[in-house]
Parts: structure tokens; C-alpha cells; sequence
């Protein structure tokens, strides 16, 4: 696998993606209908999606490419696979509050291998070296050109004063129930797949998610987050996330930094 080409073409068409969302943000006003599942969408999502699906196919014609917006790519799978979610957060973006991001990742035989992240409001890039390592880009975010990068790593967590974040959207009861089993120093809220790069980047050192979320709104975070030495589980079992799964559905699950001893599901 050519990951060097991967990282390039992953990198540049999520700030080609993202210039075409803050084009529409920047916008006094835009459409925002529901798909069948009720979730939102907007112009912003379907152009990027387009940039991106376009970007993608060219350049990697016999990789299997699944993204949100394509309802015909959701019934296909692979070992090997890209997985594309070209706005995470619409509800971030329709209410203006910044925390959306584009997400695209490789996927290998159930696991993101390499990712990126791209919250161009915030202007926050994260995204996985060749090699898996995982850096934030600081800008200028030139689509042809690479800016400086910092390595980012996990943070050796405090059992008895963590840092949590959590979902801004989409927390709710049984969200703050499992987070008071914890010895909490400080709770953030945050949008989209920034949460993971927020336990990646050492900022967070778990993010529990009881709540319905599917692989294109996790691949790209979960790959930064390996990256930097973070984990990703079933809120279950405590198992690895897998991906690839029947119709893309993830269970409930829990981004950590290791030694965070986890609690039960109970």
C-alpha cells in the first residue's frame, strides 16, 4: 500500500473540502433539509462529498470508497476500504458553532490504519503520518503543500483528576451517569470527530460515546487517536472498535488514553 500517497491525497482533498464548506458557512444563509433518517443535510455536505468521492476515485480506482452521502456505498464492503464522512458535526455547522469537521480514512482488515481530520472552522488539522504516526498540522493548510507539523501523543491520565470530553449535540442522561463513575477534573463539551483528537493531542484523556454513531463518523478520529498511542473500545466488552461492520453501525464505545481504568457498562 502506497500510505505516502494515501496521507497526500487523504490531506488535500479535505482542505479542498473544507475551503468548499466555509465557503457555504460564510454564506448569510443556506438549506438544510433531512435525510430519511432525520438527520440533516446541507449544500456543504453534498459539495464536499463530491470533491472528495471525485478526488478519491481517481486516485484510487481499485480501492472500495464508502462514504455518508452515498446511500448505494453502504450495502458494500472490503478488507480494505475509504471511508468518508465529508461533514461531521451538521448540526455544528447548521447552528454555526465551529465544531464540524471532514473525516477520511483507510480502513485494513477492521482497523483505520491512517486518517484525517480536518475542522477548518477551528482551523485544527489532525491525520496519521506514512508511517501511523499521528501529528497536528498547524497551518497554512496549502492543499499542494504540507505546513508545519508537531507530533501529538496521549497524555499519562490521573485516574483520580481526569479529563473528559464529551458529545455537545448529542449528550444526554445516560452519557452524564457513566462520566460521574469518574474522578473528574474537567468536562468539555466539543462536536463532531474533534472529541478524538482532543484524547489524541493529550487535551482529553476519555471520551465515552452511549449513543448511535456509524464507522464514517469514526474511522478518521479513531486512526488519530491510535496513532497517538490512544484506544478505542466497545463501551461493552472493552473490546477494539472493529470496522467494516453490518450496515456500518457502531456500538456504543469508549476513546481512552491507556491507563484509564475503565468502568463497567453496568
Amino acid at each position: 500500500m502506497d500510505y505516502e500517497k494515501i496521507v497526500r491525497e487523504f490531506r488535500r482533498l479535505a482542505i479542498e473540502a473544507g475551503e468548499r464548506i466555509m465557503q457555504v458557512y460564510a454564506a448569510p444563509d443556506f438549506e438544510v433539509r433531512a435525510k430519511a433518517d432525520e438527520s440533516p443535510v446541507t449544500e456543504a455536505d453534498e459539495a464536499a462529498d463530491a470533491i472528495i468521492l471525485a478526488g478519491l476515485r481517481e486516485a484510487f480506482p481499485d480501492i472500495l470508497v464508502v462514504t455518508e452521502e452515498q446511500a448505494e456505498t453502504h450495502d458494500r464492503t472490503a478488507d480494505r476500504f475509504i471511508i468518508v464522512d465529508p461533514l461531521d458535526g451538521t448540526k455544528e455547522f447548521v447552528q454555526r458553532r465551529g465544531d464540524f469537521t471532514v473525516n477520511i480514512a483507510l480502513v485494513e482488515n477492521g482497523v483505520p490504519t491512517r486518517g484525517v481530520v480536518y475542522a477548518p472552522a477551528r482551523q485544527r488539522m489532525f491525520y496519521t503520518l506514512p508511517d501511523g504516526v499521528s501529528v497536528e498540522e498547524t497551518g497554512p493548510f496549502d492543499p499542494g503543500r504540507p505546513g508545519t507539523v508537531r507530533p501529538i501523543h496521549v497524555r499519562k491520565p490521573d485516574n483520580d483528576a481526569l479529563l473528559v470530553v464529551a458529545s455537545k449535540s448529542h449528550r444526554d442522561a445516560a452519557t452524564d451517569d457513566y462520566i460521574s463513575r469518574y474522578a473528574v477534573k474537567d468536562l468539555r463539551s466539543a462536536g463532531s470527530s474533534l472529541k478524538f483528537c482532543l484524547v489524541a493531542s493529550g487535551e482529553a484523556d476519555l471520551y465515552p460515546r452511549l449513543g448511535r454513531t456509524m464507522e464514517w463518523d469514526t474511522a478518521a478520529g479513531d486512526a488519530v487517536l491510535r496513532g497517538a498511542g490512544g484506544q478505542v473500545v466497545r463501551f461493552d466488552d472493552h473490546t477494539p472498535l472493529k470496522y467494516g461492520k453490518p450496515a456500518y453501525e457502531n456500538p456504543f464505545f469508549i476513546a481512552h488514553a491507556p491507563g484509564v481504568i475503565l468502568k463497567g457498562a453496568e
